[in-house]
Order: structure tokens, then sequence, then C-alpha cells
């Protein structure tokens, strides 16, 4: 009934799993920040129908293949599953990561 009013919009095709686990609303920007697996999604909160810009952020190649070795599996558990999502100052976020079980943080710089 959502998709059928024109007010919503699909983030992903059915059967994917990116395992949402981050938010975070940024009202100076209008944007929910949604962490997921190897992504950090934008969506424009002003303009529910516009693209979601995303965010690629996978775990290294070598952090996959050492959590491949421990004997994981690579395709649910060796990604970078983004779990925290913290404003920083008004340009950036601080952003937090699984890294494939070697955890990982960055600054964010918003546009």
């Amino acid at each position: 009934d959502l998709l059928k009013s024109n007010s919503s919009h699909l983030l992903l095709a059915s059967g994917d799993r990116m395992d949402f686990q981050a938010l975070l609303v940024d009202d100076d920007r209008a944007w929910l920040m949604v962490g997921a697996k190897n992504h950090i999604f934008l969506l424009h909160l002003d303009h529910p129908n516009r693209e979601p810009e995303k965010i690629f952020w996978p775990a290294s190649r070598e952090q996959v293949e050492h959590c491949q070795l421990a004997g994981k599996n690579v395709e649910t558990e060796c990604a970078n599953f983004i779990r925290l999502l913290q404003p920083f100052n008004r340009s950036h976020v601080f952003a937090c990561g699984t890294g494939s079980y070697q955890p990982v943080c960055a600054f964010i710089q918003l546009g």
C-alpha cells in the first residue's frame, strides 16, 4: 500500500541481506544514515523518492581471508557490518564496523 501511494521507497530488492544495525538522523542535512553490511546509506528525508546515496565500505581482502581461515562463513560473517554511526562535529560522523572480526573505525566527511 505504501508503494502504491508513492509515499515510500524500496532500499533493497527482496532477498538482499544487508543487516541494518546502526541508524543516525542528521537533522541539519535531512538525512537518515543507515549502517548495513559493507555500506552506509544516506536517505534523503526531504526527498523520499530520491535514490539513496551509498558509501561502500567493505572489509579488506586480508580481513576477509583471515576470517575465512578462522572457519567463519565468508558470505554471512566475513564482511564489514556497520555497527556505530556517531556525530562527531558538523562536518564528520564517526563510524565503526566489524571489519570481518577485525573492528575498523573512520571519520566520514559529510558533504
